[in-house]
């Protein structure tokens, strides 16, 4: 089984709008083969919490300009670690602390990533950022 078609669509969207507010390390797994509520994750960060609720808004928006509207959000009060649940996609949206400790791309890295267009990765961190 793989992501359907909406699914990598809205993921396309989601991933492209976290770019524009200038999100770190864009990554979309497809875990349709591993869990049966979702299609696909999102994964993206920011240095600051400022910058997390930006990324939020703007895929927000774009999603629902898509016509998508998500079932559930959390974390949004911290700012920390915002999760957009919309069924198909889960988008998870990460302050760079979280994401360094709770690795998610290491639960994930047997699931295939969904190839996003050039203007949909977002920033990549060097040595020198770290």
């Amino acid at each position: 089984m793989t992501a359907t078609d909406r699914a990598v669509e809205l993921a396309t969207i989601a991933a492209a709008a976290a770019a524009e507010k200038l999100a770190q390390e864009i990554i979309v797994y497809d875990v349709s083969d591993q869990l049966v509520i979702t299609d696909a994750f999102v994964l993206c960060s920011a240095p600051n919490d400022r910058q997390v609720r930006s990324i939020v808004e703007e895929v927000e928006d774009r999603l629902r300009d898509a016509g998508a509207k998500p079932v559930r959000r959390e974390g949004e009060r911290d700012g920390r670690w915002v999760l957009l649940d919309y069924v198909e996609l889960v988008v998870h949206i990460q302050h760079e602390e979280e994401r360094g400790y709770y690795g998610l791309e290491r639960l994930w890295k047997d699931c295939p990533e969904i190839p996003l267009p050039e203007d949909a990765r977002g920033a990549r961190r060097t040595a020198a950022d770290q």
